[in-house]
């Protein structure tokens, strides 16, 4: 079962790959850019076919893949009679779409994995259904059952027994009207919390049900986006201490300290979460999907937002580049001067090499931590 966990991790992941490297594609081709090679993978072509000037395939490390735009650089070659359909020679905004949008596939993958789990797989949560009458209880006493399903307080119809129970405890003890149904009838209770002192609060003496619940269609959006945006805000605040933990990683794998479930984690981390997540016996089987869909959202909205960092050779480095190519145009449109020839990312190359290599490293440093002491979550 957890063999089965981490092979889906690592399909999921090559499908995230993919679907970024096809949002760089569809935006290069509405723009009338060349794209030659659209693969899965790197190293020796195992197998492809052509459509159109696009060849597609998949090589024999699946390590990824990629999507080759001709003319990224001015000193790329270009076919006779193509030169404007090189990358370099299209406009910024042009640009800025095309490298931003593998980054806004990955946010959209994100949105739709938690809408999934909203709408179509569901999540613990309490129902308004009763479980337990406490015996003596404001409950007890105005008639409540086992089995009744609570539709509504003060004629408010419930929704979200989580947040619509608070009523119960902000009631100050004034009676309050519950729509019932039992069975098939549909009743009336009139009811008036009682306060206990040992819980601070007033309660009715009821407890109900945990099950699965799923939402509608509109709501399941609104969650989703919710919940997409505090994902982000808390991927930023990873991305922001992400210097800080790098030296408590070091500690962790070469000082044998026990790793910080809130640390960093490579995809061999990652992947090993997911076996545990779904190989668990703590866990229902929906909670295992959920919790499963749950991980590749979160990596998808992480690795969104890593891209775009301004660094080379990210997206994000890309971007820069172009956004300062326009600074630098509208200098020179203040000053009565010509358009200067865009920035050649191929002078930043001592750059690029030194932010891959700083890359690399950090990532066979996560490789060996993730291996020789892998981070638990006690699923």
């Amino acid at each position: 079962m957890k063999f089965l966990g981490i092979l889906a991790f690592a399909v999921a992941l090559l499908l995230s790959v993919m679907v970024h490297e096809f949002g760089h594609y569809i935006t290069a081709k509405r723009f009338d850019m060349k794209v030659s090679e659209f693969f899965l993978g790197f190293g020796k072509r195992l197998w492809s076919f052509r459509r159109g000037e696009t060849e597609f395939g998949i090589k024999a490390i699946p390590a990824g893949g990629y999507c080759r735009i001709e003319g990224m650089t001015p000193r790329d070659h270009m076919p006779a009679g193509e030169e404007e359909r090189a990358f370099f020679s299209a406009s910024s905004l042009r640009k800025l779409i095309v490298l931003g949008a593998g980054s806004f596939a990955h946010f959209v993958i994100g949105f739709l994995l938690i809408f999934s789990i909203f709408f179509g797989v569901g999540f613990n949560a309490l129902l308004p259904t009763v479980a337990k009458v406490s015996p003596d209880s404001a409950a007890a006493a105005s008639g409540f059952q086992v089995g009744d399903e609570i539709l509504a307080i003060d004629g408010v119809v419930v929704k979200d027994w989580a947040k619509d129970s608070l009523k119960i405890a902000q009631s100050q003890g004034r009676q309050l009207t519950f729509s019932i149904k039992r069975n098939t009838e549909k009743i009336t209770i009139s009811a008036s919390p009682t306060y206990l002192a040992a819980e601070k609060r007033y309660m009715l003496g009821i407890v109900t049900k945990v099950g699965i619940k799923r939402e509608g269609f509109v709501q399941a959006s609104k969650d989703a986006t919710s919940a997409s945006g505090t994902l982000i805000r808390e991927s930023v605040k990873s991305l922001i201490a992400l210097p800080t933990k790098v030296p408590q990683l070091i500690r962790q794998t070469f000082g044998h300290e026990k790793r910080d479930p809130n640390g960093l984690v490579g995809i061999v981390g990652a992947a090993r979460v997911s076996g545990d997540a779904v190989s668990s016996n703590k866990l229902s089987n929906t909670e295992r999907i959920g919790t499963f869909i749950l991980l590749i959202a979160s990596l998808n909205i992480f690795v969104g937002l890593f891209n775009v960092l301004p660094l080379l050779p990210l997206d994000g480095g890309h971007m820069a580049v172009a956004i300062a190519d326009e600074i630098r145009a509208f200098f020179a449109r203040l000053r009565g001067k010509p358009r200067p020839a865009g920035i050649d990312v191929n002078v930043l190359t001592p750059i690029t090499m030194g932010v891959f290599a700083v890359l690399a490293v950090l990532t066979v440093i996560l490789l060996i931590a993730d291996i020789f002491n892998p981070v638990s979550l006690n699923f």
